[in-house]
């Protein structure tokens, strides 16, 4: 721990009180004085509900465990199941239907489908590219990925490569924005006459666009033209430059096609980044403070040249009826807080307690967005004048309503105006699922996005039905009866609770950040599912996603869905066991192995070099997009197969020291990496991994974060 000044009662970190008092709180019009009073009061009353509401948790996992224990080797009966868990209050009684009724969302939010990007905020470069991601060529994306077969010869510009690109890109185009007559590959000329785009095929034939309102506007800068186009409310750039290299090889000049990619992006304060002190917050709540002040920046290294990053300006035009346009030059950001699990030691209650690290994100993050909420000229994250905050790993309507009482408080102690706030509500827990429409109820007033974290998900249905039996392997969970029943109430009941044209329905992350063919084949599932945005891990896929926001319409495929037959409440509830089902010994430790080589590949960087989400390599060198969730699945799932005795805890011990050594070959090249063999017993990052998998079944909820704090608390101190 490091020094403390006390605040209203309060013991808080240094760096903290300086960060607040001195680069917060400026601007904002709060009173330092009135803001540790607020803390102080909220954390009097709220701490003690926070506490209640966990062992609330606990208590209802141990009645379920007694109840599958007391049925083992018994088949579920579902009815019996279902009577269950509304007796012990797992399951709460419907008050009827309901309906969100929410003010002040940014359309993006509100209105439009697009992709939206999460991104870890500790990480600037990566905060501010992915705030820039509203705008991505769709040149660059296939160019550079494997969304289009083959690969760019080395030695600078492959042009038979970027021919490839263009002829792909216009035949997307074709199908997006129609010509009367020809093909987007057969333009010769564009030109605007009297505010009308006139396209010249390269025979000289002139057509126009199948339905001419898709253009809307155009920009010409030192020659250059932008010629600004809209579909299903996704704008979409014509960059014409007869000077660029790639505009040489076109008729027309068009240098590159540019496309709205990114229109939100989750700003993460959680399960992507590696937090564990007060030094670590505050560098999590200063880069989001310099997102909401506009500026963030970050200097670093490319190619052997220095570059800095800074937020984009927003991108002019002008209009068809010859006024100007101007539309944001980046994402509208939310910032994903932490759950209710978590104490912090950056503030200390007048005991000397920890308190809730949920009420510490709470109150900064919506500190540090007053100074957008407060701006008058220049760029603005909500042009509604909200603040869009994600709340994870919510267990039911209370702990949804604790949130949105304390979104009430935090409001008092800002000077808000009732409902400021905005909540994200992460579908992503069991009791959560299944009571998904009392939830709503008790955010109605805030709720602007309901998205299904199926990976914490099954992380939480491993967990919830640990006693149940054999899970079946990690792989055939995707395919099993509660997940897709799952995904398709999340989509009914956002539905039905009115939330197109309020909030979002979004659908969870494309987990392999390399694989952006098999990507562009799978993603486009989720809008035609009637999710109006789905998680992506970069800037490149999300200009690639957005492509299925133009071919998929979404509201009309919410309207069709809005009839749709609701989905068994005992589809939810049937766990993925293996009920019979035999294993061979090469199953088993196939499927050990890839789960401790997950498990190590991703707690090494975690806990020696505090990273995250990384891309991790699995056992068979798949690069995958790895974070707390993917972890807990993991752990969870070694847990059940050791308390069902498929397998040891030492069979467990020697996979995890064979498939280190797989791990530190495939880190050889990173530097800043510390191998963990042969010598186990000295890595820190070894004992965090073997610990959450022996001792995964006892972690409250499942969850990672206890261990990984603990582990990289140890690891910090030993390095220091």
């Amino acid at each position: 721990m490091g020094n403390y000044t006390e605040r209203s009662g309060l013991r808080v970190a240094d760096e903290l009180v300086a960060l607040i008092e001195q680069e917060m709180i400026p601007g904002t019009g709060v009173d330092a004085a009135s803001f540790w009073r607020h803390y102080a009061e909220i954390i009097s009353d709220l701490a003690p509900l926070n506490r209640a509401l966990l062992a609330r948790r606990d208590d209802l996992q141990a009645q379920i465990d007694s109840w599958h224990q007391a049925r083992r080797g018994v088949p579920i009966d579902p009815k019996a199941y279902r009577a269950f868990l509304a007796e012990i209050g797992y399951l709460v009684p419907s008050a009827g239907p309901v309906e969100i009724e929410v003010r002040n969302v940014d359309p993006e939010i509100a209105s439009l489908a697009g992709p939206q990007l999460v991104v870890p905020v500790s990480n600037a470069r990566f905060a501010l590219n992915a705030a820039n991601a509203r705008w991505g060529s769709l040149y660059d994306a296939f160019y550079g990925t494997d969304a289009l077969p083959g690969t760019a010869k080395p030695g600078g510009y492959d042009a038979e490569r970027g021919a490839a690109v263009v002829a792909h890109v216009a035949g997307i185009l074709d199908q997006i924005l129609p010509l009367e007559t020809g093909r987007h590959g057969d333009i010769g000329q564009l030109e605007v006459i009297d505010q009308r785009l006139v396209v010249t095929l390269r025979d000289g034939t002139a057509t126009q666009l199948t339905d001419p309102t898709g253009f809307v506007g155009h920009r010409q800068d030192d020659g250059r033209w932008t010629y600004l186009f809209r579909h299903h409310g996704l704008h979409i750039e014509f960059h014409v430059d007869h000077d660029h290299p790639v505009g040489k090889a076109s008729a027309a000049g068009i240098s590159d096609v540019v496309v709205e990619a990114a229109l939100t992006t989750i700003q993460d304060c959680e399960d992507s980044v590696a937090a564990v002190d007060a030094t670590d917050k505050v560098h999590v709540y200063r880069n989001w403070l310099g997102l909401m002040r506009g500026d963030l920046s970050e200097t670093f290294e490319k190619s052997g040249r220095s570059l800095t990053r800074r937020l984009a300006a927003d991108r002019s035009y002008l209009g068809v009826d010859s006024n100007s346009i101007t539309l944001p030059g980046r994402s509208v950001m939310l910032v994903r807080n932490v759950g209710h699990l978590m104490t912090t030691d950056a503030v200390l209650d007048p005991s000397g307690n920890e308190t809730p690290e949920g009420i510490m994100d709470a109150l900064v993050t919506s500190l540090a967005a007053m100074h957008d909420l407060r701006r008058t000229s220049g760029p603005r994250n909500s042009r509604a004048g909200s603040i869009y905050i994600v709340k994870p790993k919510m267990h039911g309507p209370d702990e949804v309503g604790f949130a949105n009482t304390l979104f009430d408080r935090v409001e008092e102690a800002l000077g808000l105006a009732r409902h400021t706030i905005k909540i994200g509500v992460m579908d992503e827990e069991r009791r959560t699922s299944v009571n998904l429409a009392e939830c709503i109820r008790a955010v109605r007033h805030r709720l602007v996005f309901i998205n299904t974290g199926f990976l914490d998900r099954t992380g939480d249905e491993i967990h919830t039905s640990m006693q149940a039996g054999p899970v079946i392997p990690k792989n055939d969970i995707k395919d099993a009866i509660w997940l897709g029943t799952y995904e398709n109430n999340n989509v009914d009941v956002g539905l039905a609770a009115r939330l197109p044209g309020q909030g979002q329905i979004g659908k969870g992350m494309w987990a392999k950040p390399d694989a952006m063919q098999e990507m562009l084949k799978a993603k486009v599932a989720q809008p035609r599912a009637g999710a109006s945005t789905a998680w992506v891990p970069s800037p490149t896929a999300a200009t690639l996603h957005a492509i299925h926001y133009h071919q998929v319409d979404v509201p009309d495929i919410q309207r069709k869905l809005a009839d749709r037959q609701v989905v068994a409440l005992d589809d939810i509830l049937t766990p993925p066991l293996l009920d019979g089902r035999n294993l061979s010994p090469e199953q088993v430790k196939r499927e050990l192995d890839n789960n401790a080589q997950g498990i190590l590949g991703y707690v090494v960087r975690w806990i020696d070099q505090g990273v995250g989400c990384s891309k991790v390599p699995d056992i068979d060198n798949v690069a995958l997009m790895e974070d707390r969730a993917t972890l807990r699945i993991s752990s969870q799932h070694i847990a059940n197969w050791l308390l069902h005795g498929l397998i040891t805890p030492d069979t467990v011990v020697e996979a995890f020291r064979r498939m280190a050594s797989v791990v530190d070959s495939q880190n050889r090249n990173d530097k800043a990496y510390r191998p963990m063999t042969p010598d186990w017993g000295a890595s820190i990052a070894f004992a965090a991994a073997l610990e959450l998998a022996l001792e995964g079944g006892g972690q409250p909820n499942g969850y990672t974060e206890p261990i990984l704090h603990r582990r990289r608390r140890q690891f910090k101190a030993a390095a220091s």
